[in-house]
């Protein structure tokens, strides 16, 4: 009997999940394994969680509904915790597992982690087979090498949308063959040193964790109200679900895939309408992918304060007192203020106060923004390596933008996208 083991990480699906499709189409059994990488736990040297407590919890909804599905398939989801290096070969081992499956990585962490696992499986002969997962386009699929990837994203996309190929999202399997498989059983918030957090009542959205919630905010976002349809022009919004298709959570735990978002949005262009806004869409979604590959090629430098710019001087430093403001919302700058407190209570904050708040810190408080990278990496909901490191950079002048200077206007967004200041309202309880 031969069997193999498909590690999930960040693709938390079983629609469009190439790994999965891969190693039942080559083996007879198949053992779906989560492990709860101990690193992923800890604090950085920033001071703040690798996890906070909104993501834990939509984590641990997504693996449940993980399990739920596999078993409808005849599987289920096997759980570790520890170091992934020591984890998945001392599976391997119990369980006469002869290949591992999983998806590439792209951020420094992630890959290190990846190598650290291939080397301990190479040393009981067991091999390690790898497969993208989590962008839109396939590396191979694209009209450049990863090396000879644009630094702006305009020649990227004008290129990729003239040259590159979408492929066709898979379907999901109709069986999966695996032995028994003991009932999940999730470490705790408690577990995992975090404590249990409630999402305010003013949040855009209450995100549930897992593919199957994923689905159903692509149908309601997409055929129930026909959101999509508008979404160029609300996009910049501020409070509601509708504003956005709030997919990002979801992308982030790979509960869907992007390949299967770009489908549904071509069945809506065909069934509905084709605009602008169908288009901004898949932008935003390839806007995703080129973070990833600028991920692929520049590595730790991303994470460096002078980014990629190595040869630009970057003289902010860092101030606990001026940051601890900016991070509790109390700068007296009310926009950016109610901004910070959304993300605090609930997890998620949008496009545009992502934006602002980052300029704000940078620019005007003159603070290292890597600081507020690693706070976002903890509050966020939605926390991806790539995008949230390359956006920060990339506001501070270090990243791949063409600008070494994109400060915004604080005043003028205010009152370009909170006029009646309904938004700052609701966050500072004024009346």
């Amino acid at each position: 009997m031969k069997r193999a083991l498909v590690w999930f990480k960040t693709d938390l699906r079983l629609e469009d999940n190439e790994t999965l499709v891969q190693a039942i189409a080559q083996y007879d059994e198949i053992i779906p394994v989560y492990c709860f990488d101990d690193a992923h736990f800890t604090t950085t040297a920033f001071g703040f969680k690798k996890t906070g407590s909104f993501r834990a919890q939509f984590l641990l909804a997504s693996l449940k509904d993980l399990d739920c599905n596999l078993r409808t398939l005849g599987s289920g989801l096997m759980i570790a915790k520890g170091k992934p290096e020591i984890a998945i070969p001392q599976i391997v081992k119990n369980n006469n597992i002869q290949k591992v499956f999983c998806m590439e990585e792209f951020a420094f962490e992630e890959l290190q982690t990846l190598n650290k696992v291939k080397h301990q499986l190479l040393k009981i002969n067991c091999n390690i087979e790898t497969y993208n997962t989590s962008t839109l386009y396939h590396l191979s699929d694209l009209p450049f090498e990863a090396k000879a990837m644009p630094d702006v994203f305009t020649n990227f996309r004008i290129k990729v949308e003239k040259e590159g190929t979408v492929r066709k999202a898979l379907d999901k399997p109709k069986a999966i063959p695996s032995p028994s498989i003991a009932p999940l059983v999730l470490p705790s918030l408690q577990e995992l040193g975090m404590a249990q957090v409630t999402i305010d009542a003013r949040a855009v959205l209450h995100f549930k964790g897992g593919e199957s919630a994923a689905w159903e905010r692509l149908t309601h976002y997409f055929f129930n109200t026909q959101q999509l349809s508008t979404y160029a022009d609300t996009r910049n919004g501020l409070i509601g679900d509708a504003y956005s298709s709030k997919f990002s959570a979801w992308l982030a735990l790979g509960c869907i895939s992007a390949k299967s978002i770009y489908a549904q949005v071509k069945i809506y262009e065909h069934t509905i309408i084709a605009n602008k806004s169908t288009y901004w869409l898949i932008f935003e979604l390839l806007w995703r992918d080129y973070f990833k590959w600028m991920m692929m090629k520049y590595g730790f430098l991303f994470f460096k304060k002078q980014g990629i710019k190595i040869n630009l001087p970057n003289l902010n430093q860092h101030n606990t007192q001026l940051f601890e403001k900016w991070q509790l919302g109390k700068t007296n700058c009310n926009f950016i203020d109610a901004n910070m407190r959304e993300l605090q209570l609930t997890g998620f904050m949008s496009n545009r106060g992502r934006q602002n708040v980052a300029s704000y810190l940078y620019h005007d408080l003159q603070l290292d923004w890597r600081f507020g990278a690693a706070y976002f990496e903890q509050q966020l909901i939605d926390y991806d390596a790539c995008s949230n490191w390359c956006n920060w950079a990339y506001l501070a002048g270090v990243g791949n933008d063409a600008r070494i200077t994109r400060k915004f206007n604080i005043d003028k967004q205010a009152k370009d996208y909170d006029k009646e200041e309904i938004f700052r309202n609701l966050w500072l309880n004024k009346n």
